[in-house]
Formats: C-alpha cells, structure tokens, sequence
C-alpha cells in the first residue's frame, strides 16, 4: 500500500500525458515516509460517461483517490495528500490555462482486518533501490 487511483474525464485523453502523471506521482510518493515504496501502486482509469457543470463538454475533471493501510497519524496523512495533490496541480497547471478542469483528491483508510494482501515484489526489487 498505497494505491493511488486518478480517474479523469476522457475529453482530456489527448490534452493530458497520464502515464507521464502517474509516473509523477509515484516518484514524488516514494520519498514520503508515509508511502512505502514497494506498496505503490499508480493507476488511471478513463471515464467515458460524465456529466460537469453546465453539462458543456469543455469541462474536464481528474479525481485522484489514495487508498492506505489505516495506522498513520492524522497530520502525517494530511501533509501526504497535499504534497501528492500539489504534484497533480503542477503537472496540470499548464493545461489549466487553456481548458476547464476540475481537480479533487481524497485520502482513505483500509482496514487492514478485510483487506488481505499478498505479493513478491520486494523479492524482485533492483538493489539500488
């Protein structure tokens, strides 16, 4: 863990590098404490059907969710979400200036107790790392 997962608007497919944000995101998560690298997972999925707004089609939105083992202080979560949701701002900011997107970010807590995990990536990680 963390997962982070973005959905977004499909009239910003051409507009918007989203491998290239993903890839941001997960550099910037791997130097927060909070993050554990091995557990970061970076995903976007495309929405094809949305409504926003006036209903104009103009209007674009990126929704970022962060999922996380519970565990981590308050504080610790809310300086982690601001600094994950300042890359998206910055990645985007360039885009704002000539389209109407809409940018929002939420941060969740798993229960650790329901949400069984297993995996061998850290068996497979480059010693550099």
């Amino acid at each position: 863990m963390p997962h982070f997962h973005i959905e977004y608007s499909a009239n910003l497919e051409e507009s918007v590098d989203m491998a290239a944000l993903c890839e941001a995101i997960r550099v910037r998560a791997a130097n927060i404490d909070a993050f554990p690298m091995p557990g970061i997972r970076v995903r976007a999925t495309r929405v094809d059907h949305y409504a926003i707004a006036d209903g104009s089609t103009k209007h674009g939105f990126i929704d970022l969710s962060v999922r996380l083992r519970e565990g981590r202080a308050q504080d610790v979560k809310e300086e982690a979400i601001l600094t994950i949701f300042d890359v998206v701002k910055t990645f985007m900011a360039p885009i704002m200036q000539t389209r109407s997107v809409a940018l929002s970010a939420e941060m969740r807590d798993i229960d650790a107790s329901v949400s069984p995990k297993f995996g061998n990536i850290r068996d497979h990680l480059e010693d550099s790392v």
